[in-house]
């Protein structure tokens, strides 16, 4: 199998940045507000915040 890597064209890099800026906002806005996020850290979930709820807790399904 050959894998070429090209690089992103103009239109998906303003979309990706599009994303990022986003989404960083949307953080900021939760952190402002004093709410927890979860995020993706290690190939694993991880909560975030003032009022994240205790590791010890199961998350729910």
């Amino acid at each position: 199998m050959n894998i070429v890597h090209t690089s992103p064209s103009t239109e998906t890099e303003k979309m990706l940045a599009a994303l990022q800026e986003s989404v960083s906002k949307v953080l900021e806005q939760k952190k402002r507000l004093g709410q927890y996020a979860v995020l993706w850290h290690d190939n694993k979930p991880v909560i975030q915040g003032a009022d994240a709820p205790p590791p010890t807790q199961p998350p729910l399904s």
